[in-house]
């Protein structure tokens, strides 16, 4: 009998998930295809977000929003994009937790009240968004989705401030957590960021067009500069006159996230100043300073620690080889719920290479491990390929806390660095030995502009938990 899809389910990735990417663009000059400039904007930003899609333009007052479930090439064609005319845009990609799949939270977020139309793409999560939206609904608001986004919205329609972009700057003075967004009223495009600048967002720049974007890769793919980044507690507006910035709070201490070097972001980005994939390499070079093992070969795990391999092979001289092939055409896979079935996942996706693995003691690198489920097999893998001893390397430390500032992570009851010391997880994966990059070692790879939540590592949340989380936007 075959299974019914709704008792099928995707095997996720044992990696911690970025939440969503945001794109925003404002042109004075009318012949500025922005729809486009988004669509290409949003598909750089594909990897923040694969959930659902969204794009809302102005044409001068009339706002025009298109967005649906999926990836950025499936839900926009050339006809989708035709329709989308206008001077502004702002677009969103997202990755959604379990139970927050559904169109209603797909963003951009368009609302409307007596201070005008407002678009808003917003990545981060806010610690009292749940606790918000309580207090907001006793006193008569109605709720359509459960994003933090809507949170601000109505906070925004509620604020005494009569000027829309006032209002705003007075919503983010109310609210606690990770946030960095993307606005647009009839006048003008905002961005901003949370006083700590959890989140990445920077300001770039298209003839007379200015853009702000999750990161700078998606500058480069439609040939814009790179400007700078959006400061923590900054609001920006840019509208005819150009662009102009306000403190809506006191600088605090930046806690950027500092997994968006480790994982998330995509290596040609530049975030605080700092190029992603030779931070990434020099936490390999870390990391092969503090290991003490013997090995015949590095090999990475595909394509999440190619880059720390590199760095690794690079500074203990053992030779790099690439001794797993990534089936780069695997999408999503829905598979029956049984265990078996579920390790077949990782075959899918990933296979060894017994010629050059044979034999071999070999240093297998990857940037984290969360549930160490993808790590078990992939160590099962290769040693299945005739390696002789399989000693796995990561370039970053144990994860043994929750996140609550807009990552996808386990309850800490499943994260396994929580559960089991190093002798543990080691025993529990099948490896010969297993070396974590220490917190300092990662710290000390990072030339960035800016301070660091380590949260995940070491438990220390800059701004506590939160009376919960409405769902990780």
């Amino acid at each position: 009998m075959t299974c019914k899809c709704s008792q099928q389910i995707e095997v996720s990735q044992d990696k911690m998930e970025e939440e969503c990417g945001v794109f925003g663009i404002y042109a004075p000059n009318n012949g500025t295809d922005v729809a486009n400039l988004t669509y290409l904007g949003l598909h750089a930003l594909q990897h923040r977000g694969q959930e659902s899609a969204g794009i809302c333009v102005n044409n001068h007052g009339e706002f025009n929003l298109h967005k649906d479930m999926g990836l950025v090439t499936n839900i926009f064609d050339e006809d989708k994009l035709e329709a989308l005319k206008g001077h502004a845009a702002v677009g969103h990609v997202r990755y959604s937790t379990t139970g927050s799949s559904m169109m209603a939270n797909a963003q951009p977020l368009l609302t409307n009240s007596i201070k005008g139309d407002l678009a808003i793409a917003h990545n981060g999560n806010l610690v009292d968004g749940a606790e918000m939206r309580k207090n907001l609904e006793s006193q008569g608001s109605i709720f359509h989705s459960t994003l933090d986004t809507e949170v601000i919205a109505h906070l925004v329609a509620r604020s005494f401030k009569d000027d829309i972009t006032e209002g705003l700057k007075h919503s983010f003075q109310q609210i606690t957590g990770a946030f960095s967004i993307v606005a647009m009223t009839e006048d003008c495009l905002m961005a901003a960021r949370d006083p700590q600048g959890f989140r990445p967002l920077s300001i770039g720049k298209l003839g007379d067009s200015y853009i702000v974007a999750s990161e700078t890769c998606a500058f480069d793919i439609i040939g814009a500069e790179h400007i700078r980044d959006v400061k923590p507690g900054e609001l920006v507006v840019i509208d005819d006159e150009g662009i102009t910035s306000t403190f809506y709070t006191e600088r605090k201490a930046s806690k950027f996230c500092v997994f968006e070097y480790i994982y998330f972001s995509r290596p040609d980005s530049v975030i605080a100043n700092q190029n992603v994939h030779l931070a990434r390499k020099d936490m390999g070079r870390q990391l092969a300073r503090e290991m003490d093992v013997e090995a015949d070969i590095v090999v990475p795990v595909p394509s999440s620690g190619i880059t720390a391999a590199l760095g690794l092979a690079e500074e203990s001289g053992i030779p790099y080889q690439k001794g797993i092939l990534r089936n780069r055409y695997v999408g999503r896979t829905f598979i029956q719920p049984t265990q078996e079935i579920r390790d077949l996942k990782v075959r899918i996706k990933l296979n060894p290479i017994e010629d050059i693995i044979e034999g071999q003691r070999v240093i297998l690198v990857d940037d984290s491990i969360v549930r160490g489920t993808t790590s078990q097999q992939v160590i099962r893998m290769v040693r299945e390929a005739g390696a002789a001893e399989v000693h796995l390397a990561i370039s970053s430390p144990p994860v043994q806390y929750s996140c609550y500032y807009g990552m996808d992570t386990s309850r800490r009851q499943e994260l396994i660095a929580a559960q089991h010391d190093l002798d543990g997880i080691r025993d529990h994966i099948g490896a010969d030995s297993l070396t974590y990059l220490s917190i300092e070692g990662l710290l000390n790879s990072l030339d960035a502009d800016c301070g660091f939540c380590t949260a995940c590592f070491d438990g220390d949340y800059p701004i506590g938990k939160g009376t919960g989380k409405l769902s990780f936007e």
